[in-house]
């Protein structure tokens, strides 16, 4: 059996080298493969090469492409197509397959790589690296053409086997380069006694290096060196400590922080963030806390509890003696305002005080015992007559008299008699309702004359006679109707705004206590002597006020009897003034005659009856204002123009003005006009002007004419005689008199 199998392989192999005859062509060849391939006599893959003359099987092409990868490591699949005569399309087929099988390859951007590949490329890497010391991965994967991620992935596992360096920010270094540069960074770093920014430091090693080795030097990244110093760091090989990565604070300089803030916190009970800012503490409130627990951290200032028990114990002593204390000129000059007002706040005996209402804190630092703020009250009450009050009775509003420039000297003005009595044009109704109590004919009236509601602190006082009613029913001359009664609810509120302004209270408050001066000025609005002066001014119009209404109280009765007294001088003139005012009529036709008796009556029965108008009315205007007015002041005082215009301008209001125009016309040529003047100021005042009737007439004629009759009888002076005979003739033949008309002929003679 055995020789017949050697006899067909002799046989097969002498057919085979044997050469035939007869050569197929190509074509046959290709239809002879294609009919095996039908029959399925070929049941594996055919592959054409490129040229199209050639089969090969996949198999073969798989062995082909390992061949070439063993014989060079790495193999692009672009060059093993040309290589092989295959198509790219079954050159990358079989490649993927190839490094499927084989864990040893990979296939990287159509190249096929060995691991061996890496071992012998790593090798000369780290030949390079120790002729070197540095070597970038920029460089190397520019030499392999390969990206930067591949080396770094290739060298990492092969670092400290095959590759003896430290991979570091994109550079490979020997160790020896390493231990160098730790070497300086360990040196600058422990060099450094201030806090420093550690890209700085780096900046200064790397230009160091340059200079040593030229423009050829190697080029180190910071990041290497951070690298190296967090080492360090983490050794113990330099002490000290890192904010935000980049901020070095050596041990040293932390000691020497350390040790500055507490002696100067223990010397000083105190520590300004400014001081910590400056030693380089970044957040010395939090800083402080951490550091003294016990401490009381302000806004501006770091304090020692011992500063508020310091403080407590003057603030308590202050109280105590009823006095006051700036809490700055306890504390330490570095404190200010608003950390004063906090201290304060910690004091128990400023708290204490403060419930208790014992103590009041002006402005930011000064607390004032309410024994002292009384104290100064008390003093300012007693002189609150020289603060120069001037109040409006038909208003209720008071008004400051002081000038600023006698604000600004701190002078004291003492009011007069005339502080009090400029009021405006409401006040009418101060005198209207006033009148005599007794009835006075058919023209008194009835007591349904009613009464005028004043100011809330003053009295009412009824009014008598039906015109006066009228008056202050229908045109309001009592002040209701003219300053808007209806609106009275908002005369408290008015009634502040402008009396005790806080200049004048200043003023007053320095004059007393002349030891607050050194608070400063009162620029601020929130200065001590600022809100003390506030603090007084209720207290001090209260006391305005009670004092006011005790006054105006005492004088209600004074002045129903001074405008009793005019009212009943003003009947009697007015009934004689209208009688003689008709008895005028019969000199019309006579102009120098008539002129004559209307200037004699303006002088003889106009200026008494004025003057007395003018006084009573500004002695009833001090009286309802609340100030005092001495009853033993003359009352028949003989008044001049001027005195007579400064009475009539000082009255209220409207008032005033029909009191200047009655001054006017007493100063005129005509009774008439003088007459209708008075009347108009007695309306407005509310006094009662009696009209003359026919039957007052009569009574009065009959009166004088029994008079004149009694004087001739009993006259012997043939020069008195006369006047007193013509009076009489011609009181008999017009029914027209002159009290005076003796007086007027005899006058008359002389022109």
């Amino acid at each position: 059996m055995d020789a017949e199998l050697l006899e067909l392989q002799r046989q097969l192999e002498a057919a085979q080298s044997a050469r035939s005859s007869v050569r197929l062509s190509e074509r046959n060849v290709v239809e002879l493969v294609q009919k095996l391939q039908e029959r399925g006599l070929i049941d594996f893959e055919l592959l054409h090469t490129v040229s199209g003359k050639e089969y090969i099987t996949s198999d073969h092409l798989k062995h082909e492409i390992k061949v070439e990868i063993k014989k060079r490591g790495r193999a692009s699949l672009v060059d093993l197509s040309d290589t092989l005569g295959v198509d790219l399309y079954h050159i990358e087929r079989q490649a993927q397959k190839v490094v499927t099988e084989d864990p040893a390859l990979m296939l990287i951007n159509a190249e096929i790589m060995s691991q061996s590949y890496w071992d012998t490329v790593t090798e000369e890497i780290n030949e390079k690296l120790q002729e070197r010391s540095q070597i970038a991965l920029a460089e190397i994967a520019a030499q392999l053409h390969i990206g930067s991620e591949l080396v770094l992935n290739i060298l990492e596992p092969r670092l400290g086997t095959i590759v003896h360096g430290r991979l570091e920010g994109g550079q490979l270094y020997t160790p020896a380069y390493v231990s160098r540069i730790t070497a300086m960074v360990r040196g600058a770093t422990r060099g450094l006694t201030v806090p420093t920014n550690l890209p700085s430091v780096w900046n200064s090693l790397q230009q160091q290096l340059q200079e040593m080795h030229g423009a050829n030097g190697v080029s180190v990244e910071g990041s290497f060196f951070q690298s190296i110093f967090v080492a360090l760091l983490k050794e113990g090989a330099v002490l000290g400590s890192v904010r935000a990565g980049v901020h070095w604070t050596p041990a040293v300089f932390a000691h020497a922080q350390k040790e500055s803030v507490d002696a100067f916190f223990s010397q000083n009970s105190y520590i300004g963030y400014e001081v910590l800012q400056k030693l380089a503490i970044p957040q010395p409130k939090q800083y402080l806390e951490a550091r003294y627990p016990d401490g009381i951290a302000l806004e501006a200032v770091f304090v020692h509890p011992s500063v508020v028990d310091m403080l407590d114990a003057a603030v308590g002593d202050a109280i105590e003696n009823g006095q006051w204390i700036d809490s700055l000129s306890i504390l330490p000059s570095y404190i200010s305002g608003p950390d004063a007002t906090k201290i304060l706040s910690l004091c128990p005996s400023f708290q204490k005080a403060a419930k208790s209402s014992k103590a009041v804190l002006f402005g930011e630092s000064c607390v004032f015992s309410n024994v002292f703020i009384k104290g100064i009250f008390d003093q300012l009450e007693k002189e609150i007559d020289s603060f120069g009050i001037k109040h409006s009775a038909g208003q209720g509003t008071p008004v400051n008299m002081n000038s600023s420039s006698e604000h600004r000297a701190g002078s004291v003005q003492y009011s007069d008699t005339k502080d009090f009595g400029d009021n405006d044009a409401s006040s009418t109704g101060a005198s209207s309702d006033r009148g005599p109590k007794k009835k006075r004919g058919k023209a008194t009236g009835s007591a349904k004359g009613g009464a005028v509601e004043k100011d809330d602190d003053e009295e009412i006082i009824p009014v008598k006679g039906k015109k006066a009613h009228r008056k202050n029913k229908d045109t309001g001359s009592s002040g209701d109707a003219k300053r808007g009664g209806k609106k009275a609810p908002e005369k408290p509120k008015e009634e502040n705004t402008n009396i005790f302004p806080d200049e004048l209270i200043e003023q007053k408050v320095l004059a007393v206590a002349p030891e607050l001066e050194e608070l400063g000025g009162s620029d601020d609005l929130n200065g001590p002597i600022k809100l003390l002066s506030s603090h007084l001014r209720p207290m001090l119009i209260d006391a305005w006020k009670k004092k006011r209404n005790t006054m105006l109280s005492e004088n209600a009765e004074r002045r129903r009897s001074v405008l009793d007294n005019l009212q009943k001088q003003l009947d009697e003139a007015v009934l004689d003034m209208q009688l003689y005012e008709k008895a005028l009529d019969v000199f019309e036709d006579d102009p120098a005659t008539s002129g004559i008796l209307h200037k004699h009556l303006l002088r003889t029965m106009g200026t008494p009856i004025v003057n007395k108008i003018l006084s009573s009315l500004d002695r009833d205007n001090k009286l309802k204002n609340g100030m005092e007015y001495e009853d033993s002041e003359e009352q028949h005082a003989q008044l001049s123009t001027t005195d007579r215009t400064f009475l009539a301008k000082d009255l209220p209001g409207q008032l005033s003005s029909k009191a200047q125009a009655l001054v006017e016309a007493l100063e005129g040529k005509r009774f008439d006009s003088f007459m209708d003047a008075l009347r108009d100021t007695a309306e407005e005042s509310g006094l009662l002007f009696k009209k003359l009737d026919k039957r007052l007439e009569r009574s009065m004629l009959h009166s004088y004419r029994k008079d004149l009759i009694a004087q001739v009888s009993s006259e012997t002076d043939p020069v008195s005689f006369l006047p007193k005979v013509v009076a009489l003739l011609f009181l008999q033949h017009t029914t027209r008199v002159f009290r005076h008309l003796e007086e007027l002929l005899v006058l008359s003679s002389h022109y």
